[in-house]
């Protein structure tokens, strides 16, 4: 780890997590669930059909005893959460490496580690990056292996965020491939549910308004990177997706009008989410096999 010996820096000196090895059925429930939440007009896979990209997201899942999570939802420890006091998580962005899918309703391994974890200096003070790696097995051989990246700070943000919302303003693209969202705190709250996922940011309007300073309830990073890669489910079915890469740029609300947009060229496609005001909330590349 290349952590610095001061600020951040020393509560990480001596945090060395082991490797995390566990198991799941892949059942087709929470595929079906997704299909459900996204509006589409029937399961997308079923048993023994090949997992979408990415939604492996849905799976492994954590569910502490309610006595353990924080004010802000968050588990309050966890053996991959750094022992920062007082802190605040965001997803940054990720990576993974397809060799193969996973397939609905075959048992399946996923061995998580610590990839990598430095301090550095931001606008608004200290950070610290943490990447986190999984490797997806199934029928004794790798799938897929994930790297996600995630950054801490100590103390509530000092970033500087819209006061108000335009909910009617519709954002445009010449760009091929569109899907139009229009997230609502339902919506929000059922993808909550659907990944464990207890950070009041998503369903407690107050909270998020009153004590993080959002104008309103935050879209799920995770979110917003499935949108873009249905994209390229919708639009190229039958081009296989060797690796893929997204990046989380700037907090997207509940209420407001995205879209999903992206245009694909010779063994890749750049992606993008975004609303009238801001060209890219998200973006991602994939390159297919």
């Amino acid at each position: 780890m290349d952590v610095a010996h001061t600020g951040l820096g020393r509560y990480m000196e001596s945090w060395a997590p082991t490797s995390v090895n566990e198991t799941d059925d892949l059942g087709p429930l929470p595929a079906a669930a997704l299909c459900a939440l996204l509006d589409l007009p029937g399961p997308v896979a079923a048993t023994g059909d090949p997992l979408p990209p990415l939604w492996q997201w849905l799976y492994f899942l954590h569910w502490p005893p309610q006595r353990d999570l924080g004010d802000d939802g968050h588990p309050r420890d966890g053996h991959f959460l750094p022992p920062v006091p007082h802190r605040q998580r965001m997803i940054a962005g990720g990576r993974c490496e397809i060799t193969r899918p996973l397939y609905l309703g075959a048992p399946a391994e996923r061995v998580t580690c610590l990839g990598a974890a430095s301090v550095k200096q931001g606008t608004t003070g200290e950070l610290l990056f943490v990447t986190i790696r999984s490797e997806y097995r199934q029928h004794g051989s790798t799938c897929l292996i994930e790297e996600q990246d995630i950054v801490y700070r100590s103390g509530r943000s000092a970033a500087q965020h819209p006061s108000s919302l335009d909910t009617t303003a519709t954002p445009s693209s010449a760009e091929p491939w569109q899907l139009p969202l229009h997230p609502d705190p339902a919506l929000l709250f059922r993808f909550s549910a659907l990944t464990a996922n207890a950070h009041r940011i998503h369903y407690d309007a107050p909270y998020a308004q009153g004590e993080e300073g959002y104008p309103g309830l935050v879209v799920h990073g995770p979110l917003l990177a499935l949108a873009m890669l249905e994209l390229v489910r919708r639009n190229a079915p039958d081009r296989p997706i060797r690796s893929l890469a997204y990046r989380l740029r700037r907090p997207a609300f509940a209420g407001a009008r995205l879209l999903a947009s992206g245009t694909a060229a010779e063994g890749h496609a750049e992606l993008r989410v975004a609303t009238h005001c801001e060209p890219r909330h998200a973006t991602a590349e994939v390159s297919f096999a």
